[in-house]
């Protein structure tokens, strides 16, 4: 997304467009379902001096209007990312941590529906998945290696 869809992306929302806000969507549209200390890093060069704790409003702010998903894989922080309004799941590395997006299991939002919703009315279904990524599959399936003397 280019820096005139990131404005008009704050704009829509009722947000004012400051150079933090779009640093973060821009940082997150590069690396989703980071948390906020690699949203940090990856702001830092366009925004030098700039704290966790600011990294950690502006996420709340596009949080709170939609424009970012928070989620919290069990045993890991919060992450973000700008995918939003799909109800899609994810598919978490139970080695290295990894997170990919998963499209809707079954059928439309929310995807899942209870046997006995207790007389909710269900709109979103948070499933995570977990397994071993590629990456960690094929460290897995490698021969360990005898040290070279």
């Amino acid at each position: 997304m280019d820096t005139a869809q990131l404005e008009s992306a704050l704009r829509s929302a009722g947000l004012r467009v400051t150079q933090g806000r779009l640093a973060v969507l821009d940082a997150l549209s590069r690396l989703p379902h980071s948390d906020a200390e690699t949203v940090l890093r990856a702001v830092l060069p366009a925004l030098p001096g700039t704290s966790i704790q600011n990294v950690h409003n502006v996420l709340g702010d596009l949080t709170a209007v939609g424009l970012l998903r928070r989620i919290e894989p069990a045993g890991s922080p919060a992450r973000y990312e700008r995918r939003t309004g799909d109800n899609h799941h994810h598919v978490v590395c139970t080695s290295c941590g990894a997170v990919a997006d998963v499209d809707c299991v079954v059928g439309h939002a929310p995807c899942l529906q209870p046997g006995d919703a207790s007389g909710f009315a269900v709109n979103t279904a948070e499933v995570t998945f977990w397994g071993l990524c590629p990456s960690c599959q094929e460290h897995a399936d490698a021969p360990a290696r005898t040290p070279v003397r």
